[in-house]
This record gives C-alpha cells, structure tokens and sequence, in this order.
C-alpha cells in the first residue's frame, strides 16, 4: 500500500511571512548590538530572541503536516512556560518595589545608573530627587554614592551623582565616593569595603539603599549575601518618572534578577 501523499503544511505563505518578520528583527538586533552605543546595546537580547522564535515557528512550515504540528505545539509549549516565568519574575520585582524604612538609618548608599554627556539620566535623577527630598530632613547623614565608569559615560556615576548632590546643597564632606564598580553586586561589595575602611563600622547594621523601584528586589537578595552578621536595611523606592525608562528597566531587570540569584556570590 502507498503511504500518504506528502502535503506540506498549507499556511506556507503564512510562514514565509513568518520567517522574513523573524530575520528583520534578528537583523535590527544586530545591527542595534554593533553600531548602537553600549547604554542602548543592551536592550538588543530580547528582540533578538523574539526574531529567533519567529524564524524557528517560520520553518515549521516546511515541514510535513504531522511534524510541523508536533514542533508549532512544542514551540508554543515553550513559549507559554517562558511566559509563564517572566510573570512570575516580574510579580517578584513588582512586590519588592516598596520604599521601606526601618528604625532611624545611620549611612545612605545611592546606587549608580547611567551617566549622559549632560549629566545624570532620567533614572539616575529619579535616585537622587528622592535622595535629596530625604536628605533635606536629615542633614547630618552621611551618603554613599557608588558606580564607576561606563565605556560610553563621560565620567564615572559615582562622581556624577557627588556633583549633582553638591549643586542641590548637600555638603561634599558628607559624601563618600565608590568609583570602581560596574554592576549592582559590586556596587554592594565596595560599599560595603568602603564603610569599612572609613571607619563607619558602627553604622553598617544600619543602611538606607537609595535606587529605582524595579531594582529593589534584586539588591535585596544581593545585600543578604554580602552583609554579616545582623543588620537592617532600609530603602527608598524612587519613582521612575519617564515612562518609556520605566517600561525597558522592568522589562531588563527580569533576566537580571535570574542573573543575580544564579551567579552572583562570593
């Protein structure tokens, strides 16, 4: 007996549409992660992973009807569950957005963000407005500003955020710069070195972490694993004022929270 016909799977002209949308946005990452600056390469991933989806759904198409069904279920299987943890992820980041003080903090640590040739970024700016508004009723608090120098930054966030407290009227001699990190595990781990090497052991149990929402969680988890002994920590939530920054670092600080958890320790 003659086995069945091939027939290909019949929304070819469906998938074709499919594969040319997937290599246009593959090629638009591309291009984004080469020519674009380093602050704007970053937000490449996720389109590029989107592009490779759409191509590999594409190519089931041209498969036999029965295999190419198989994979559109697998592929879709996969996406659902993918779906699935970014909203978990994001349910985490979202209930860790909370501005929270415990007792009466005894140092302030800003975290750093990008620095543009005109000064600080939106993001940047949301940290030190709330920093400031804090500031202001508790004038002999001493601050940490830490973050180093970013390949595209003109100078290093650290000394940005210094210069920019300073023009607002916060005294210098109370501020204390970290200029040698370059993600949020070592903006923690030199903070923390710092304190130390200033002679402000004392206050170390007692920390007010100054940073976007979004970000919260994440320095959570990472603080816990760097500190020891007791301590409290305390933070302030600064709200994201520009809504595309707040939508792209929401959508980012996912894959960085599993980044964090995963592979950041001593």
């Amino acid at each position: 007996m003659r086995g069945k016909p091939y027939r290909p799977y019949q929304g070819r002209r469906w998938g074709e549409m499919l594969l040319w949308a997937g290599v246009l946005v593959l090629a638009a990452s591309a291009v984004t992660f080469l020519a674009a600056p380093f602050s704007i390469r970053k937000f490449a991933a996720f389109p590029a992973l989107s592009g490779l989806f759409l191509i590999l759904f594409a190519l089931t198409a041209r498969c036999p009807a029965g295999r190419g069904r198989t994979l559109r279920w697998a592929l879709t299987i996969l996406l659902c569950l993918g779906v699935a943890v970014f909203g978990v992820l994001e349910g985490v980041i979202l209930a860790g957005a909370r501005t929270e003080i415990k007792g009466e903090p005894r140092v302030m640590v800003i975290l750093g963000c990008q620095v543009q040739s005109w000064g600080p970024s939106v993001l940047l700016r949301d940290r030190l407005d709330t920093a400031l508004a804090y500031l202001d009723e508790y004038p002999e608090l001493p601050v940490v500003v830490t973050g180093g120098q970013g390949p595209d930054e003109p100078t290093t966030e650290a000394a940005a955020m210094r210069d920019y407290l300073v023009e607002h009227g916060v005294e210098e001699s109370r501020i204390l710069l970290e200029e040698a990190s370059h993600n949020t595990w070592q903006n923690i781990n030199n903070t923390f070195a710092l304190l130390k090497e200033k002679g402000y052991g004392e206050r170390m149990g007692q920390v007010l972490v100054v940073t976007n929402g979004f970000h919260l969680a994440r320095v959570r988890i990472l603080w816990a694993r760097v500190w020891e002994g007791t301590y409290t920590l305390s933070t302030l939530a600064a709200p994201e004022s520009h809504m595309g920054a707040r939508v792209q670092s929401y959508l980012r600080e996912a894959p960085a929270l599993v980044k964090s958890w995963l592979l950041d320790r001593n």
